[in-house]
């Protein structure tokens, strides 16, 4: 059976508020090349519509009532190992990004994107490319990859001790690129090789590791000490 190309990319809103479902609801449907297919008021609800409808992408909302943002997502993930969840927060929700990273969510965006970073985001972790906003990223991580280890968080990340050995040298070097955030035109720049070549070696790692995509091994290169904060 052949993929139809041309086909827009499906979307899944879940949030409990109805001014933020309405308003990336208008704005992803002004898009060309995406499709919102269904919205949910709550974590129970994105569940059953994930399942109903299978979306390309969800964007999920931590904090709703009945079941939350986080234990949707790690349903969904559970559920279908390819499952593409980009979850909604602002700064003072970041806590349960890093979460949710570990659970299985693809990246994150920032409730007051603009209509093409919404976009943008949405045809990112589509594409697979799912780290998003490195910088932003970048100190999330580093900074709740502590209370991650403080309060004993679990998550499908399996442990660093002994995983390092499977990597080659070069491997370890893309890892620690790709942990600070570094795009593939980047890192081929960095290490003067072809792009073709980055991805190439950032696919053996996720094999290697056991992860899912390039921000469960972002999450992994900080908990195994190979990117520290400031490094």
């Amino acid at each position: 059976m052949t993929t139809d190309v041309t086909a827009p990319i499906r979307v899944l809103i879940a949030d409990d508020q109805v001014m933020v479902r309405e308003g990336f609801s208008v704005l992803l449907n002004a898009q060309p090349d995406i499709e919102v297919v269904g919205e949910a008021v709550d974590g129970r609800q994105a569940i059953a519509q994930v399942a109903a409808l299978r979306p390309d992408v969800v964007l999920m909302d931590i904090r709703m009532p009945e079941v939350n943002g986080l234990e949707a997502t790690r349903e969904i993930v559970a559920a279908d190992a390819d499952a593409k969840v980009l979850v909604l927060t602002t700064f003072d929700l970041d806590e349960y990004v890093y979460q949710a990273l570990r659970s299985g969510a693809s990246g994150f965006l920032l409730k007051d994107a603009s209509a093409r970073q919404l976009g943008d985001a949405v045809r990112v972790v589509a594409a697979g490319e799912a780290l998003l906003a490195p910088t932003i990223t970048k100190r999330l991580i580093t900074t709740f990859s502590r209370i991650g280890e403080a309060a004993g968080l679990g998550g499908p990340l399996p442990s660093p001790q002994g995983r390092l050995a499977e990597l080659t040298e070069r491997e370890n070097e893309v890892l620690v690129l790709v942990a600070q955030g570094c795009s593939n035109a980047e890192i081929a720049e960095r290490l003067i090789v072809a792009e073709s070549t980055v991805k190439t070696h950032v696919s053996r790692i996720l094999v290697k590791l056991g992860l899912r995509d390039r921000t469960q091994a972002a999450v992994f290169a900080y908990e195994a000490r190979l990117v520290t904060p400031g490094g």
